[in-house]
């Protein structure tokens, strides 16, 4: 395990230094990022093991250089406007692991900046999903708690002559930043004195003007071919209540004011955004440049961006708002708490943010990468449990009517300390329509009239006939068993090409069963022509309800949440809409993937 010293066992030198003391070239970009054990989730493997990536090779520069006198500060800053996604865990595996890979810290802080979004229902959740990733902050904070420091920042600017409050609409100020061809034109009170804007920037903060009355601009350069240098607003009247300063404030800094500052106060050494994020940059620079504060630096990388689902926290909210998913934690969306109610694990998430690595191209990740970790994960610690989905009637008509036997059955063959478990067995069972056939095409090794099929950890069955209703509809099935087949193998040798799995309908415990497909029909969202709506390329078999599902009667135990796979149909988790007397279950995934068996 490792030591508080960065250090791991048998190690002398702390894992930050030996980082530092690898090769140093800036040139890796496509690597993968660091893989967290469950076992030891604050343990990364040795760095010779593998390359660093380009924001891990910039931070081992910055230790070896002495930069900071070796200190590395890393931070995690979500606005809280809404719920996490998967595209945030990357963000946070990340930064909580520079932090931990370099014996540094990392803190959480809320860019709270504007009050109309922002709610302590979003605060709450965001640390609750950092926390069930695994990690825990060294500091929490909030832009907010740093708005009186950033209004007098701002007054500075304006002593320095590189701020101005300017009184035109938004609608002017927009028409006069100018095209990439054309320069923006200065606006007309662009040479208010200082004491004019200090007047009327005291002003604003007492609440003396209405909504969109007066913005503070900063002075730099309309001609600039970074349009996010052409004056660009620093505060903007807002009069909102705040979620945590109330209605102290009606002034709020916008977001490209605050950041780098917020980042300058927590002498952060290392501000880790995405690409959209790198216009961003010199404004970044400029006002910390400017203000002669602590020299924080930005360093971008590219987003998630993943297959058949929503990467929008404002697309994400449409789909809340419109009710076209149950809630921020549905199932089918891509948010942490979505995955977490859905069976995804933590140790999952980390896998995958690891296998994807952090690169400086954007580009479209495969959902099957994320399942595939989740499979990986899951294949190891979930026992396995027999789960009838669409269930139908078999009676065994040469078993004794009073009997029940317990047959043994292996709970998880990839864990032999998992151990066995005692599963009933008796005349009447129900079995998966699927898995017969009266009329069967060539192929088909299930269940049909004169066929043998094993039936899993019981006995060798065939059919012998079945029973219809008016309407023609299979209702019962009729078949004999071999008693010398107990558990699964006959002694004369003769075999049979298809085992399927069962419950006994005189001990199976009732359930609903959910399952869930991609929440888009098409891959790239990205590629939906303007002007069309977005939410017409959603999945309509995305959600499948199955009510009157079978289940072997020690799943009961299940409802605390543990993952478990249900032979041959996946992984599930139990779902918290389970009422007394009747179960709810979610599929996570599938044991394979099913669309790219589909695609071929």
């Amino acid at each position: 395990m490792g030591g508080g010293d960065g250090t791991s066992k048998g190690d002398t030198v702390p894992r930050f230094q030996r980082i530092a003391m690898l090769r140093r070239s800036s040139e890796i970009l496509n690597v993968g990022g660091t893989v967290m054990s469950a076992a030891e989730p604050n343990h990364a493997p040795a760095p010779a093991e593998r390359p660093l990536d380009f924001i891990r090779q910039i931070v081992a520069d910055a230790v070896a250089a002495g930069q900071h006198g070796g200190r590395v500060q890393t931070r995690f800053p979500p606005e809280p406007n809404g719920y996490l996604h998967i595209g945030h865990a990357k963000s946070i595996c990340l930064n909580f692991g520079i932090a931990k890979e370099f014996g540094g810290k990392c803190n959480l802080r809320f860019d709270d900046t504007n009050p109309t979004t922002e709610e302590t229902e979003y605060v709450e959740s965001i640390q609750d999903d950092v926390r069930w990733l695994g990690f825990q902050w060294d500091g929490l904070f909030y832009a907010s708690d740093y708005f009186e420091q950033l209004y007098l920042w701002a007054e500075k600017l304006i002593e320095l002559g590189l701020a101005y409050v300017d009184s035109q609409t938004s609608e002017e100020i927009s028409q006069q930043r100018g095209t990439p061809q054309i320069p923006g034109t200065h606006s007309p009170f662009r040479d208010r004195s200082v004491a004019e804007n200090l007047d009327l920037f005291r002003r604003m903060r007492k609440g003396e003007f209405p909504d969109g009355a007066h913005v503070l601009r900063a002075k730099i350069d309309m001609a600039s071919p970074n349009f996010l240098l052409r004056d660009p607003l620093l505060y903007r009247i807002k009069k909102a209540h705040h979620h945590r300063t109330g209605d102290t404030w009606c002034i709020y800094p916008m977001y490209d004011y605050a950041h780098g500052q917020s980042d300058s106060i927590e002498q952060v050494t290392h501000s880790v955004c995405t690409l959209e994020f790198d216009a961003h940059r010199p404004l970044y620079d400029w006002c910390i440049e400017k203000l002669g504060i602590f020299p924080s630096r930005q360093h971008e990388f590219a987003r998630l961006n993943l297959t058949y689902t929503v990467m929008s926290k404002r697309k994400l909210l449409e789909l809340v708002q419109a009710k076209l998913v149950s809630g921020w934690d549905d199932p089918r969306m891509p948010t942490i708490c979505g995955l977490r109610r859905r069976g995804y694990t933590p140790e999952a998430i980390r896998a995958f943010c690891g296998e994807i690595g952090i690169t400086k191209y954007n580009g479209l990740t495969d959902m099957v990468v994320l399942e595939n970790a989740l499979r990986s994960d899951l294949n190891k610690k979930a026992e396995r449990r027999m789960a009838v989905l669409k269930p139908i009637k078999v009676v065994i008509e040469n078993y004794d009517a009073d009997l029940t036997e317990q047959l043994d059955a292996v709970n998880n063959p990839e864990d032999a300390e998992a151990g066995t478990r005692q599963v009933p067995f008796s005349r009447e069972i129900y079995i998966e329509q699927d898995d017969f056939m009266e009329e069967p095409p060539k192929g088909y090794f299930r269940l049909s009239p004169g066929k043998e099929v094993r039936l899993r950890w019981a006995y060798f069955i065939k059919c012998t006939s079945v029973v219809k209703d008016e309407a023609g509809q299979i209702t019962e099935i009729r078949a004999t068993y071999d008693p010398a087949t107990r558990g699964g193998d006959s002694p004369d040798g003769r075999k049979v090409k298809a085992t399927i799995h069962w419950v006994s309908a005189n001990h199976s415990i009732p359930a609903e069963v959910r399952l869930y497909d991609h929440l888009c029909k098409i891959e790239d969202l990205s590629q939906v022509p303007d002007g069309e709506d977005w939410k017409n390329q959603l999945n309509p078999a995305s959600l499948t309800v199955l009510s009157e599902a079978q289940l072997e009667p020690s799943l009961s135990t299940f409802a605390d949440g543990r993952p478990v796979q249900f032979e041959r149909l996946g992984y599930f988790v139990a779902d918290k809409d389970a009422e007394p007397g009747k179960l709810v279950f979610n599929r996570s995934v599938t044991l394979k993937d099913a669309w790219a068996k589909a695609k071929k």
